[in-house]
């Protein structure tokens, strides 16, 4: 996987074993994760993925021990960081990958039409529209931040396959690890940011992945709230007997997802 870490990155890296061959890899994935999350979700899919494409996966702001963007929590200020973190590695060709909350980020930039965007790849994406969720949830979602107990409630809670141990106790750590701030301003502000109007610039491929055991986003939010929003033929694919968190839940299914759209992306303009 074609990964680096550097001590003075913006985003700290997925670890990697080998330094990064410039030029192996022409087309890659910039992995986004979800919310209270972190960029290790994204290290089985990446192993995967090697040595056919590069993977890059930032630490969110406010996640994964990230510091805060320098514009805020919002969904821009966190576009603007993931714009600067591609720009300083000089991507040529890239598909930008976003999972949840992720996925917001993701339909914002790409709404931009970043020099270099091939396609976009959503996988349980929390939707350009508000969030489909209850006050109730709102609130207990709030009172829930840096308590063991709620954290290995939610992972229960939003996943649908059996996970090892120790990749379990890596999603528990990571929702620990999220700072109050961050937390906080996706419940009550990002997730219910509006970016529906701004997609009609969106003009690169993309592709739908979701869990039909998806506690938090079912399969049909995606169908009603993202997928009219999204270029023609765009396609929804579902797996079965996956929860939320597809990158641990079916890091192979993933994968094949993304490579099979890699594969049929349109050739790259000269």
């Amino acid at each position: 996987m074609l990964c680096l870490a550097l001590p003075l990155l913006l985003f700290p890296m997925l670890p990697s074993s080998s330094p990064p061959v410039p030029g192996a890899a022409p087309l890659t994935f910039v992995c986004l994760h979800y919310w209270a999350g972190s960029s290790k979700e994204w290290q089985t899919v990446g192993e995967l993925l090697a040595p056919e494409y590069g993977v890059l996966a930032p630490d969110l702001g406010g996640f994964g021990g990230a510091p805060a963007p320098a514009g805020g929590f919002t969904v821009d200020a966190y576009a603007d960081e993931v714009a600067a973190y591609i720009a300083a590695r000089q991507l040529q060709q890239y598909v930008l990958v976003g999972h949840s909350m992720g996925g917001k980020i993701a339909l914002a930039l790409a709404a931009r039409q970043p020099l270099g965007l091939r396609g976009v790849a959503l996988l349980s994406p929390s939707p350009p529209t508000p969030e489909p969720m209850t006050e109730e949830d709102r609130q207990g979602s709030l009172r829930a931040f840096g308590k063991r107990q709620e954290a290995e409630k939610t992972l229960r809670t939003i996943t649908a396959r059996t996970l090892p141990s120790a990749v379990q106790q890596q999603i528990i750590d990571d929702n620990l690890r999220a700072s109050k701030a961050a937390w906080n301003a996706w419940l009550l502000h990002g997730s219910r940011e509006n970016i529906a109007a701004r997609l009609q610039h969106l003009s690169v491929p993309c592709t739908v992945l979701a869990g039909d055991q998806d506690a938090v986003l079912s399969p049909s939010v995606h169908g009603l709230e993202t997928l009219p929003l999204l270029p023609e033929g765009t396609h929804l694919d579902i797996v079965g007997g996956a929860g939320h968190l597809l990158p641990y839940e079916a890091p192979e299914e993933v994968a094949t997802l993304l490579q099979t759209f890699a594969r049929q992306l349109p050739p790259a303009a000269n």
